[in-house]
């Protein structure tokens, strides 16, 4: 059999998405952005886009964040299987291919993440699937297709906008012509624009999000020094007062009672004062800036992703915790009925265990990504760039415009071995079809 390789490596792998179903039900709370999602009423978020809030609606009527949950283990699942036969394609054979999809099917973050209520499971699929698409074969089709996919991205995780700006200049840089150019860029622009001018009308504004200028202002809470910046009067409101060395990681600038941002009354007016702020405090101390950028990136070298004593919201959890009044209602209305993440042994325990060793490094990680991006140009596998530029841009924006979260780097993980196999691959793409004047003057002659 052909895929014998692939078969038996999906075995485990559905058994590991089993043992997320049996012993995590319904579904793994994230605090408190699972519950801004599941809330019935749609609106444009003010920290976040929507895009997995319409999602979460579409699968409402069900009323079983089961149903959800087990969707987003399906997706995962189908990614890796549409991985792997790109690599196929490009002359790899099923071992290899095989090896080179089992972090998608076996990385305990990316389990969890589909075992979640978060949009990032949904955001994987969207951005490897549209690039997967685009790189299988560049036509106006299934350019329009990746271009949707990308815009959907987008109004899922910001993060994902740079992507299709980067898809558009592979397109353009390959000389792919103008016509999938054309069709990705209007195809992204449909749910972007769409989403923005919900936002507009909603809330006034044209845009994704009301919180870009805050998460950027909490990034320079790392380093910021008011008597270096020396902000105008208007923004020194949000000067922080803590000494450098006691100042917490900048998300909890965001949400932390001492936090002066929240002393800014109005969402919108906030989200432009902390903007204003942060890039005053860019421009005055760029070294500091960068340093702490640095410093962030520097955690992709550690081994470990979470220690066995550290806290973090990443871990499988041991016990049940029940739902706080203040979101119990939130949840429940979309389950109808208990929602809070049950632990049903032993099912639960044997993930936890799988969980302490069950990653891909980030260090061999950053080694894949490394040398992909060098092979892919050595060996004139121009394709493998895409997916490898794409994987460096989600690892290395959240450090420059927030902070470093083990979360944001997950995403990156099949992009990473997506342009790996692709420059390991035996072959190069086929030359793309001539367009039809080429044709007819080929007929011609």
């Amino acid at each position: 059999m052909a895929h014998r390789a692939l078969v038996i490596a999906m075995l485990p792998a559905i058994g590991l998405r089993v043992l997320a179903v049996l012993g995590f039900p319904p579904a793994l709370l994230f605090y408190g952005d699972s519950f801004a999602f599941l809330r019935e009423e749609l609106s444009p978020g003010t920290s976040r886009p929507s895009g997995y809030s319409l999602f979460l609606a579409l699968l409402r009527p069900a009323h079983s964040l089961t149903l959800v949950t087990v969707l987003q283990h399906l997706l995962g699942l189908a990614l890796a299987v549409a991985v792997y036969a790109l690599l196929r394609r490009r002359g790899l054979p099923g071992w290899g291919a095989t090896l080179l999809v089992t972090p998608l099917l076996f990385d305990e973050f990316l389990v969890l993440l589909e075992h979640m209520i978060m949009a990032d499971a949904v955001f994987v699929v969207l951005v490897t699937g549209a690039i997967v698409l685009i790189v299988w074969r560049v036509s106006p089709a299934t350019a329009a297709i990746g271009g949707l996919l990308l815009g959907l991205a987008g109004i899922t995780r910001t993060v994902g906008l740079p992507l299709l700006i980067l898809t558009a200049a592979y397109l353009l840089i390959r000389r792919h012509g103008w016509r999938p150019l054309l069709a990705l860029l209007v195809a992204g622009a449909i749910p972007l624009g769409a989403y923005a001018t919900w936002t507009k009308v909603e809330k006034g504004k044209f845009a994704l999000t009301e919180a870009d200028g805050n998460f950027l202002w909490s990034r320079t809470m790392s380093f910021a020094d008011c008597a270096v910046i020396k902000p105008p009067e208007r923004l020194a409101v949000l000067c922080p007062t803590m000494p450098v060395a006691e100042r917490p990681y900048p998300p909890h600038w965001l949400w932390e009672s001492f936090s002066p941002l929240l002393k800014v009354p109005g969402a919108a007016n906030r989200n432009k004062l902390a903007g204003e702020f942060a890039r005053e405090a860019i421009l005055a101390q760029p070294g500091a800036y960068l340093g702490s950028v640095a410093t962030d990136l520097g955690q992709l070298l550690r081994w470990e992703r979470t220690g066995v004593s550290e806290k973090t919201p990443y871990k499988l959890p041991a016990a049940e915790r029940p739902l706080t009044e203040s979101v119990r209602g939130v949840a429940e209305s979309y389950e109808q009925g208990p929602a809070a993440t049950r632990v049903v042994e032993p099912f639960a325990g044997w993930l936890r265990a799988y969980q302490r060793f069950g990653y891909v490094p980030f260090p061999l990680l950053m080694l894949a990504l490394g040398g992909a991006l060098v092979t892919a140009p050595v060996r004139r596998r121009w394709d493998a760039l895409l997916p490898g530029v794409a994987a460096l841009a989600l690892v290395v924006s959240p450090p420059f415009l927030a902070a470093f979260d083990v979360r944001y780097v997950i995403p990156a993980i099949p992009l990473v071995f997506l342009s790996l196999g692709l420059a390991l691959a035996a072959r190069s793409p086929s030359r793309r079809e001539p367009a039809e004047p080429e044709r007819e003057a080929l007929n011609v002659g």
